[in-house]
């Protein structure tokens, strides 16, 4: 730092706002400033320009059946204009992480109502079935909003739904009864199929000399199998008496 001048740095991946006397004078791209400032009256805040991730969890939300179950999620979002972005928030000589910390609650409550009347607007039951449909929780009105701070909503997605541990016996019982029912199902339509297939085969049976024969045959194999028997078969003398 000169007598004349006051050294400021810009960090890669963050853009510079440079204020003299409390109003905006500049902005600055990454790298070192010598800044003519004779009377000590200016103030550099810095933003950074990369996607920064916010994590929110255990917030509690009533679904359309007023059951309560506790979620997360994740905000993904950019600053995208640094002066806009400034002129939300009270200024001071230490802003930067100041500043992040005010902008993000209020991200964080914007996206948090957002995703509370998304779940609030489903029943209970649905929602397993459903969660596909709670996955972004972005909206016109969302984006709209966090414009008007500067910022780029580029992502808020439903992390995990939690849901009370009754419920979730309930759910359980549910799963079990329809895997039950859909096995009980399909072992009615084998037993009637083989039931048919029966029949089908008893009814061509009936008029087929060539099948009854085939099935004295196999029964003859199954009784052989067992031990030594003798079978006759075909027409034989008869033995004579005495």
């Amino acid at each position: 730092m000169g007598l004349l001048t006051t050294t400021y740095q810009v960090k890669p991946n963050q853009e510079g706002f440079l204020f003299r006397d409390n109003v905006l004078e500049r902005r600055l791209a990454p790298g070192r400033y010598e800044i003519w400032d004779l009377r000590r009256r200016t103030l550099l805040l810095t933003l950074p320009t990369t996607s920064r991730l916010l994590v929110i969890t255990n917030q509690e939300v009533l679904t359309k059946d007023s059951i309560a179950l506790r979620f997360s999620f994740t905000v993904l979002y950019r600053i995208a204009d640094g002066a806009r972005f400034l002129s939300q928030f009270e200024l001071n000589q230490a802003a930067t992480f100041g500043l992040l910390q005010q902008a993000e609650q209020r991200i964080q409550q914007a996206v948090q109502v957002a995703a509370r009347n998304r779940i609030a607007g489903f029943q209970s039951e649905e929602l397993p079935e459903r969660r596909d449909e709670l996955t972004d929780f972005t909206t016109p009105e969302l984006l709209a909003q966090l414009a008007d701070l500067g910022v780029v909503l580029e992502q808020a997605q439903l992390r995990d739904l939690t849901f009370p541990k009754s419920i979730q016996d309930l759910f359980s019982r549910h799963l079990e009864a329809k895997i039950r029912a859909k096995a009980d199902l399909e072992n009615a339509r084998t037993a009637v199929a083989t039931a048919r297939a029966l029949k089908n085969a008893a009814d061509l049976m009936k008029g087929d000399d060539s099948l009854r024969f085939f099935q004295y045959l196999e029964t003859i194999t199954k009784i052989a199998a067992k031990g030594k028997h003798t079978f006759l078969v075909g027409d034989f003398p008869a033995l004579p008496k005495g």
